[in-house]
């Protein structure tokens, strides 16, 4: 005992006389061991606090202060009780003693086992003998983490003060500067505002104590340590201001001033509070300040040349006019919403009558803003402005004028749609309804394009009000799209023809089952009529690009299932009669994508799946099936095309993808039964050979069908087993090393891939994968065998499956596909490969196929094997140099962005080297690698300057446009390194940058001059 008690006198002689601070953290650890309390601290203390000399004093205090600011969680409440009286007589000491008696109680205010009573008798000795604005800034941030931490835990006891709290901390706060401490004090303001202190007569100075820095104009200098923003301020000063109503007499003539203000910043902090504000006000808090407010916001919206100052005017014009719709409205109270609405009317209305003058979209933008806050509001501003909007359409014979009132229309109805309370609340345009059709359906007839498309726009808008478009109205409306799609020829009117189609047929279907999709199919098997020879291929083009849309718009229109069910039949038709050269190829592959792009938004049911399980997959495979047969008479069919099988495969893997389980385990047990067996039962066109052995076939025209299958069975859900897998992995195995079609060996791979991917772990697994590295190694170290590039895809695709799920016999592979890198026939495809391992796959291995995907395979398959890659690259003859550069480069571009900036200054040496190969895709995967690092340059990215300018601006002279402007791009951003580094290669720059000035492309002289003009800055 007498030890610890000689070890705490030597702590604290040599604290306070030796002035050894880091004493303090010392004996903090002794009293969290036990080895002595607080309080015998104090004792300890005794001769150092009861000192005459101030300083002592707060050495003393100091060594104490900082203790309990470690050591406040295992204080007991009769410590603290005494700890807080010693404080609070210490507060009335000399003032070298008060900052840390204030750090002190600011470790007290953080106890558990604060008395009760004791934070208003520490906030009373606090406010009357501190005076605070007079302390340094980090003895004001103890102040204020003090009031916020009793806030915290004490809330009751401070509201027992009433305003003395209030009118305390205004004293405390008046005349802080410094924006750390102000975040402290914006909070603690928050607080008192929200959480219902009592302002009593203090609630305009409260007021005037934080209004005075509003507008925040604070700026941080660069690299702030302490990382306060002025956005971080302006928030919280805004949740003051905003907080309560009271503070509305003061506020909004504030607002008003400092809209005045020139400065933009200024404007918009001034009208987001605003907006923020009026949310927690009532009208009669608006009312005596609306003529000034709108004067305003007016002024802000017709004069502006920022945007978003004019959507933060129109905000506050929503938020006022919302305010004051929610008033109630007594026998003797003004109506302050009408009161309101009357100025905007006022000052608004008449400029609708001018559609070729400027203050026309400001004027409608002002009253759609107010029309949009309520539905009191939207009915009185559309009874004042349609008549006037739909008379002016009627007599205006201009088409440009006629558009600006269709587009002003439109945003009306837009405005009310967003302020309408219920989906059965008749809309405020019922009374207007004749008219508004009207005037849309007069437009679609017009020729000019710009109107039509305006047009479409409105009759959209007027289809999602409900009770606007009667049947009779849909008709028209149809009647009118599918016109303009059989006859216009301009592409922004049919495009803009489509998207109103898609929107009316979701909430229409009937209309459009019984018209639209009717008229399509007709026009689209309907014969173009040769007049003479001279006009026969423009008709001709003109029916393909009717066709073109028609296919589009079947898309667009069938969201429904009762639409997809008489859509889905005609572009099936479509691939059916493509047998007899009825269709192109390329109107062969819209209907695919039309059918995929109906997959893809159709909503998941069982209506649906059923269409496309018991449907459209077997027609699909149907007349795959029928079109490989007809291949071998002879009569070749535009669906043998790769382009065209390649767009089937989307169609049935989006499908299957979302299929319930058991349809999609019936189409599964389907496609392997046709593969492996012939099986044609389940096929529409049941005519088909019973002999059919589509994996064991060597037409290309059949074997080519795997593809098919791959969307058949690798799309399929996790849970979902595929039947028969292990013979179907053999039977994929053989075709890909055997078959000499690449689509077909390709597809395949793919398939067995897909496969293996989602296959479970175990012996199964493992055994297939070594039976089929077994017989890819066999192909490919054998010299004289016929099918290594069928092998190589093989394995390449394997590798892929292995790699996005981690499988441990995954590194094998890697370490072959290096070792292929030395190989002089197939060192660049397997430099290829690794783009592929790295690449996202659209139709298999990814996560909308439900493909075992971890997370941020590429960056471990980078950490694991680029020294691989180096130690190849080092040991490489130089003939072989360049396969190791192309693979690192295809690995390196496909990593995310933050890691290649943390990774590639390693790499760099690399990376130069690979800007000197000559095949172009390594030059411009690598340029895209480096261009982000040269922003933030590394010291060892520095170092090498001089071969990095060199190698840049030779390939300013490439023969490839991208290379060329992707150098010329790294050497704008190497203009930015530090001044003293390139000062000396500048004028070598200039020389070299002359050339791509005079380059017969545009957009390489733009980047050159953008690039010259940096570096001439160089040095000035």
């Amino acid at each position: 005992m007498a030890a610890d008690s000689a070890l705490l006198l030597s702590l604290v002689e040599e604290y306070v006389s030796g002035l050894q601070d880091s004493k303090a953290k010392d004996t903090a650890t002794a009293v969290k061991n036990g080895e002595f309390t607080v309080l015998q601290l104090v004792e300890a203390l005794g001769l150092s606090l009861t000192s005459s000399q101030p300083h002592t004093r707060a050495r003393g205090v100091q060594l104490l202060s900082e203790v309990l600011h470690e050591c406040y969680g295992g204080l007991t409440e009769k410590e603290v009780e005494v700890l807080l009286v010693f404080y609070e007589n210490r507060l009335k000491d000399h003032h070298v003693i008060t900052p840390p008696v204030l750090q002190g109680l600011r470790a007290l205010t953080k106890c558990t086992v604060l008395p009760p009573g004791s934070a208003v008798s520490m906030l009373r000795s606090l406010f009357q003998d501190v005076h605070v604005q007079s302390l340094m800034l980090t003895e004001r941030a103890y102040v204020y983490n003090m009031l916020i931490n009793l806030m915290a835990i004490r809330e009751a006891e401070l509201k027992g003060l009433g305003p003395d709290f209030v009118f305390g901390f205004v004293q405390s706060m008046d005349g802080e500067r410094d924006p750390r401490n102000l975040l402290l004090a914006f909070q603690i303001a928050k607080g008192i505002v929200l959480r219902g202190y009592d302002l009593g007569k203090f609630t305009e100075e409260l007021f005037e104590v934080t209004s005075c820095y509003f507008p925040i104009d604070f700026s941080p200098p660069p690299n702030d340590p302490h990382g306060i923003t002025r956005e971080e301020l302006i928030l919280t000063l805004r949740d003051v201001l905003a907080g309560t109503p009271r503070f509305a007499e003061f506020l909004l003539p504030l607002i008003i001033e400092k809209l005045d203000s020139d400065v933009q910043s200024a404007k918009l902090d001034s009208l987001q509070t605003l907006t923020a504000c009026v949310s927690q006000y009532e009208h009669k808090d608006l009312a005596e300040f609306l003529e000034g407010l709108w004067a305003s916001l007016r002024r802000e919206v017709f004069q502006t040349s920022s945007e978003k100052i004019e959507s933060a005017g129109l905000a506050a014009v929503t938020a006022i006019t919302s305010c004051l719709s929610r008033s109630v409205l007594n026998s003797d109270s003004e109506d302050s919403l009408s009161t309101f609405l009357e100025l905007v009317l006022k000052d608004c209305t008449h400029h609708l009558c001018e559609p070729d003058l400027k203050l026309v979209w400001p004027s409608a933008k002002l009253l759609q803003a107010a029309c949009s806050a309520s539905f009191r509001a939207s009915c009185v501003i559309t009874a004042a402005t349609m008549p006037s909007l739909i008379e002016q359409y009627t007599n205006r014979a201009q088409c440009s004028q006629r558009r600006t009132l269709l587009e002003v229309v439109q945003k009306f109805i837009q405005s009310v749609k967003t302020c309408q309370t219920s989906e059965s609340e008749d809309s405020v345009f019922v009374a207007f309804r004749p008219s508004l059709c009207s005037m849309v359906f007069s437009a679609l007839t017009e020729t000019n394009s710009s109107l039509q498309v305006t047009a479409c726009s409105v009759l959209t808008s007027l289809a999602q009000q409900p009770g606007l478009l009667l049947d009779s109205d849909i008709e028209l409306a149809v009647d009118h799209l599918t016109r303009l799609l059989l006859t216009e020829q301009d592409h922004t009117v049919s495009v803009a023809v489509v998207e109103c189609a898609g929107a009316l047929a979701e909430l229409h279907p009937a209309a459009f089952i019984s018209n639209f999709i009717p008229r399509l199919k007709t026009e689209m098997f309907s014969e173009p009529i040769d007049q003479d020879n001279n006009r026969a291929e423009s008709e001709q083009l003109s029916h393909h690009a009717v066709r073109q849309r028609c296919l589009s718009a079947l898309a667009a229109v069938s969201i429904k299932p009762s639409v997809v069910q008489e859509s889905t039949p005609v572009l099936l038709q479509v691939l059916s009669a493509a047998h007899t050269g009825g269709f192109s190829v390329e109107e062969v592959v819209l209907a695919c994508r039309s059918l995929q792009r109906i997959a893809e938004q159709v909503p998941d049911s069982e209506e649906t799946g059923r269409c496309f399980h018991d449907v459209i997959i077997p027609r699909l495979l149907s007349l795959a099936l029928q079109a490989a047969l007809q291949g071998e008479d002879g009569n070749r069919s535009p669906l043998l095309e790769e382009a065209v099988l390649s767009s089937m495969v989307p169609i049935i893997s989006t499908s299957c993808s979302r299929l319930q389980p058991t349809l999609a385990l019936q189409t599964a047990s389907r496609a392997v039964s046709l593969f492996l067996d012939g099986d044609v039962s389940f096929l529409p066109d049941n005519s088909f050979p019973s002999n059919i052995q589509l994996l064991k076939q060597h037409s290309w025209t059949q074997t080519q069908m795997v593809c098919l299958l791959v969307g058949c069975v690798c799309s399929l859900p996790r849970s979902v087993e595929v039947p028969r897998v292990d013979e179907l992995l053999s039977a994929l195995e053989e075709m890909s090393c055997s078959a000499l079609h690449p689509l077909s060996y390709t597809s395949a791979a793919k398939c067995l891939s897909g496969l293996l991917n989602k296959k479970p772990h175990g012996d199964s697994l493992d055994s297939r994968i070594h039976s089929t590295m077994k017989r890819v190694c066999r192909e490919l170290d054998s010299s004289s065998s016929s099918v290594h590039t069928q092998a190589f895809t093989l394995m390449i695709w394997v590798a892929k499956a292995l790699l996005l799920r981690y499988h441990p016999l995954f590194p094998a592979l890697t370490d072959k596909l290096f070792s292929l890198l030395d190989d002089a026939a197939l060192g660049p495809l397997a430099a290829d490969g690794f783009s592929l391992l790295m690449s996202d796959s659209p139709d298999i291995l990814n996560r909308g196929c439900h493909a075992d995907v971890r997370i941020m395979y590429r960056q471990r398959f980078f950490s694991e094997n680029s020294a691989k890659l180096v130690q190849g690259f080092n040991a490489a003859p130089q003939e072989k140099k360049p396969n190791f550069l192309k693979a690192l480069s295809n690995i390196v571009n496909k990593l995310p962005k933050q890691v290649q900036l943390t990774e590639l200054p390693a790499l760099l040496s690399l990376l130069l080297e690979a800007l000197s190969c000559p095949d172009l895709g390594v030059q411009l995967s690598t340029l895209s690698c480096l261009q982000p690092v040269l922003v933030d340059p590394p010291p060892s990215l520095i170092q090498q300057l001089e071969a990095l300018i060199g190698r840049l601006l030779a390939l300013t002279g490439s023969p490839d446009m991208e290379v060329r402007i992707s150098s010329l791009r790294c050497i704008h951003a190497v203009s930015q390194f530090p001044e003293h580094e390139i000062l000396p290669v500048r004028a070598r720059v200039l020389r070299a940058l002359a050339r791509p000035l005079d380059d017969r492309k545009r957009l390489v002289r733009r980047e050159a001059v953008h690039a010259r003009n940096d570096w001439f800055l160089v040095g000035s």
